[in-house]
């Protein structure tokens, strides 16, 4: 389960930007493509932010949708996994969203 390890980073990261401030929510944006489970990381995070600046903080996730640009007709396709078809017939799509890990903000 890489979701703990992604977890413990968020909670360092959260820490270390927190200047020694209670931190009461973090907000972090998880692409659909990313094969990062959410749920996952909601449960990871509660046990992680135990005994640290976050230990009353909230998790927020914002899922980011999958997206692909077709190569052949320029459409916006959306992606529920990392390949899929054009309405145009072509499988050439290039991914432009859902693979994002990020801390978006964090309030303190």
């Amino acid at each position: 389960m890489h979701e703990l390890g992604i977890t413990q980073n968020i909670v360092a990261i959260a820490i270390e930007n927190a200047q020694g401030n209670e931190v009461k929510k973090v907000t972090i944006e998880i692409g659909k493509l990313s094969a990062i489970m959410p749920d996952a990381v909601q449960f990871c995070f509660s046990v992680c932010r135990e005994g640290t600046l976050l230990k009353s903080a909230i998790l927020e996730i914002i899922e980011i949708p999958g997206k692909g640009k077709c190569r052949q007709c320029g459409a916006e396709v959306t992606l529920d996994v990392p390949f899929g078809i054009c309405k145009c017939g072509s499988i050439e799509l290039d991914l432009i969203s859902g693979q994002e890990l990020k801390i978006k903000e964090m309030e303190i």
